[in-house]
């Protein structure tokens, strides 16, 4: 037996190739092609497209992921380029040549799959002329979830906004809206952006829907004691009213509630409105004010399956909570504002004279507070019926509008009165205020002007004494011309230190002083001294026959857009022998401000007689009727002053009362036995009326119809 030769190795057997790689693929790329691709981080395979598809290549990383062989990946494969619905778009790219990507679920061998990112990127002509294209087929699970997440982020960043956008606009209608419209404004506007349908309900009288954000800040029920007689029985809409705190409470206004409660109160009002839903829950959120809750806002949640708008509840509970805190917050500043308001305007109006009739004159008074202000301030007026005939006029002003400038006014007006009925000259009565304001220290400088009318015993005239304290002069028209009483003059208030003088002038009957604060003729875009001319100017074009006339044209002229307090008193000296038939050529309108005081009904009458004379009406009984009982109705159940106005029309007499009560007068009906309460039914049988509110209360009105044409002409 030969020995084989050492050098030359035997040959090897080739190993036998696993079950599962049996079956070879139709064909193999070069080795140097297999090491490159196999060094791709991503599964891939290589296709060739033709009319049947086939695999030629699979990276060992796409057989792990899919726990297929090699071999079964050449009959799978394929079909991640055919089928779903973007197969069409496919088809084309690849005739095309040119890349293109499909997110596609792949299977794996223990049955489950995965969402992967199939991407084919063309490699040129492979065998047989096909085109060869590398299939990469990378998992996208954890891109999918990034995406969704960054969906749901920018979904959430949008509702975010539209949120603060939605506040930031209840903020802006805070600040601009008139208050009497705005949560009418901010429930359209809710209803704009994610609600159905919104309101807001306050209670007072009883609970009602409430469009002004002044909301009700007068007669409101006791909803503890309430609550006690209740016996512990739950009230929904009384629990959100007493506890104070943010919170939602949800009411179904098709459930019944029991008579006499809130709930059912809000349902019936609920129920009644043409515009709320009629099915599915309300949430209630309260309007909380500093220390109570001073509305309601009711809201119909949106339906997040059908309405595109639907924010998740936990959102949508928070933007509502964050515009009723806004609404709150506002609400209670204006109510706050109000009784400040309120409380100053009634100290002042306590302060100022009732005016009452003086004998051998004919004298009318106006004052008007700063609407820019607190609308109170430091002008004041005083009639002095000092006996005898005399009859004493001051008008001054504390510089400031504060309930401080105010009280000052007060001392001031009480000083003056005290002097004026020990003195009779007036140039010592300043002297005497000078002395006694400056022991009393009132920090606020003040000027005034006092005079005094006395008639001679002939009657023929009156003389007029006047002294000034740095204030403005006092006009007096005689015969059509108009003079400024510009001596006696001085420094201010308690600045004196020396002597006051008298001056001294002559008023024949007809002639008009007119005392007046500088709100009455200052302006930013004229000076003092022009407008004073302008008020010369204005006063000697006045043919009014009496003083409220005079009065009244002066204010429309110079006092349109007040912007300072004004207090003006007009005087006028009667002149028995003038023409009765005497043609008045300006504004046929008179108005009063008079104070919460029985005592304003006689005057209320006398305004209209006085009224009527000037215009020449001759039929007053039912005027003078309806007059005096529009004002006790304002008296008996008003508040803060009452605001009388008159207007020929023409046809008839219109009559306005304005109080800042704002609830609706109500016709009761008539009883045995009742007192009072017949009063609208007295105004209903001699006039047409009606009321309308207003920022401050309520105006109620009546025009009086003439039996026969007047004989005055109607103000144009």
């Amino acid at each position: 037996m030969t020995e084989p030769d050492r050098g030359v190795p035997a040959p090897v057997a080739s190993p036998t190739p696993p079950p599962s790689a049996v079956r070879e693929l139709p064909e193999t790329l070069s080795v140097r092609s297999d090491h490159l691709l196999e060094a791709l981080p991503d599964p891939t395979f290589v296709l060739d497209v033709g009319e049947e598809s086939r695999v030629v290549w699979v990276s060992p990383s796409l057989t792990e992921v899919t726990g297929y062989s090699a071999t079964e990946l050449q009959d799978l494969a394929p079909s991640l380029a055919a089928g779903g619905e973007d197969t069409t778009a496919l088809r084309e790219a690849l005739a095309a040549g040119l890349p293109f990507a499909v997110v596609r679920s792949v299977p794996r061998r223990d049955g489950g799959s995965y969402r992967a990112t199939v991407s084919f990127s063309p490699l040129g002509p492979g065998a047989e002329g096909r085109d060869r294209w590398l299939v990469t087929v990378r998992d996208a699970s954890e891109e999918l979830a990034s995406a969704v997440l960054a969906e749901e982020r920018a979904a959430a960043e949008e509702r975010a906004q539209r949120g603060l956008s939605l506040v930031a606009r209840v903020s802006d209608i805070l600040a601009d809206v008139d208050p009497a419209t705005a949560l009418t404004e901010i429930s359209a506007l809710l209803v704009r952006r994610i609600v159905p349908w919104a309101a807001f309900y306050a209670d007072g009288t009883q609970l009602q829907k409430v469009t002004d954000l002044a909301g009700i800040s007068y007669h409101r029920r006791d909803l503890r004691r309430q609550a006690r007689l209740r016996g512990g029985i739950p009230d929904p809409v009384v629990g959100l009213f007493l506890d104070t705190r943010m919170q939602t409470v949800v009411v179904d206004p098709r459930q019944p509630a029991e008579e006499g409660t809130l709930t059912g109160e809000l349902n019936a009002l609920v129920t009644q409105d043409e515009t709320a839903p009629d099915d599915g829950p309300l949430w209630l959120l309260p309007v909380l004010g500093r220390k109570a809750v001073l509305a309601v806002l009711a809201v119909r949640p949106p339906d997040p399956e059908t309405d595109e708008r639907a924010l998740p509840p936990g959102e949508l509970t928070t933007v509502l909570e964050l515009v009723a805190r806004r609404v709150g917050m506002a609400m209670d500043n204006l109510q706050l504002y109000d009784r400040e308001h309120r409380l100053a305007e009634t100290l002042q109006r306590a302060m100022l004279p009732e005016q009452s009739h003086v004998e051998g004159v004919d004298v009318w008074s106006y004052y008007s507070p700063s609407s820019e202000h607190a609308q109170v301030g430091g002008d004041w007026y005083d009639v002095l019926d000092m006996g005898e005939g005399r009859v004493g006029v001051v008008v001054g002003d504390v510089v400031g509008h504060d309930v401080e400038a105010a009280a000052a006014m007060g001392q001031l007006r009480s000083v003056v009165r005290a002097y004026a009925a020990e003195f009779v000259e007036p140039g010592k009565v300043l002297g005497r205020v000078d002395r006694l304001v400056a022991s009393m220290r009132i920090a606020r400088p003040a000027s005034f002007v006092y005079a005094t009318l006395h008639p001679r015993p002939s009657g023929e005239a009156w003389d007029i004494a006047y002294s000034r304290a740095g204030h403005l002069p006092v006009v007096h028209v005689s015969e059509g011309r108009a003079t400024q009483l510009e001596g006696a003059n001085g420094p201010l208030v308690g600045f004196g230190g020396r002597p006051r003088h008298t001056g001294h002038a002559v008023a024949r009957p007809g002639d008009v002083l007119i005392f007046y604060t500088d709100g009455l003729v200052e302006r930013r875009d004229r000076s003092m001294r022009d407008g004073v001319a302008a008020l010369v100017t204005a006063a000697e074009q006045i043919d009014a026959p009496d003083a409220a006339g005079i009065g009244e044209e002066l204010l429309q002229e110079l006092a349109d857009a007040p912007e300072d307090d004004i207090a003006v008193v007009v005087v006028r000296v009667p002149d028995p022998a003038a023409d009765p038939t005497h043609t008045w050529s300006g504004p046929r309108e008179r108005r009063w401000q008079m104070p919460m005081d029985p005592q304003t009904i006689a005057r209320a009458r006398h305004a209209v007689l006085r009224a009527c004379e000037a215009w020449d009406i001759e039929d007053t009984a039912a005027a003078e009727l309806v007059a005096s009982e529009l004002v006790a109705n304002a008296v008996m159940h008003g508040w803060g002053r009452v605001d009388l106005r008159l207007r020929d029309t023409g046809d008839g007499l219109r009559i306005e009362v304005e109080d800042a009560n704002p609830s609706p007068p109500v016709l009761r009906e008539g009883r045995v036995g009742r007192v009072g309460g017949f009063g609208l039914h007295i105004i209903a049988r001699l006039a047409e009326w009606g009321w309308r509110p207003t920022p401050a209360g309520k105006v109620v009105w009546a025009r009086v119809r003439a039996k026969e044409p007047w004989s005055g002409r109607a103000s144009q």
